[in-house]
């Protein structure tokens, strides 16, 4: 992962997963003060796995009905529920302008230990696409690993052409 000169990032080491929220969101523990956050990852959006307000949006936006984007939802979870394993350790790297995002969760690219990119596996395997609607970083690239994710029909592009 290759962020500009600028030291626009703030890196967070010694956090423990506590638990899956769904596609594109983590609870992370901070193992020195015990305190639990919630992480939504930085650039990418996979489908809800709860029918809410943004699965009506989605389903009036895309044509897709609310029941597939659900189980679109819930393949992209349990896509990333095999990356890692509660317990694990990861990084949490924030860039400065895109801290925290409208509902308090913090929002950041997750690195494993094994130096991968969460966020980048799940655009590259086609469970997540690109978060358009904020720009950071790495949007050009998810943008170009979602296209060649959505053209080689990888993850939920075996399914759907959208999502």
């Amino acid at each position: 992962m290759h962020f500009n000169a600028k030291e626009t990032t703030i890196k967070k080491n010694l956090l423990k997963i506590v638990k899956f929220v769904d596609g594109d969101g983590i609870i992370l523990e901070d193992i020195i003060s015990k305190k639990e956050f919630e992480v939504r990852f930085l650039g990418i959006d996979a489908p809800e796995i709860n029918y809410c307000n943004k699965i009506k949006q989605d389903e009036k936006e895309l044509q897709v009905p609310a029941a597939l984007l659900i189980k679109l939802g819930y393949l992209s979870f349990n896509f990333l529920k095999d990356q890692v394993n509660l317990g694990d350790y990861c990084t949490l790297v924030q860039e400065q302008n895109n801290l925290v995002d409208k509902y308090g969760r913090h929002l950041g690219y997750l690195i494993l230990n094994d130096g991968r990119v969460l966020n980048e596996i799940m655009i590259k395997e086609g469970y997540a696409k690109p978060y358009n609607d904020v720009f950071c970083e790495m949007l050009p690239k998810y943008q170009k690993l979602s296209l060649r994710a959505k053209s080689k029909k990888k993850g939920l592009y075996k399914i759907v052409n959208k999502f």
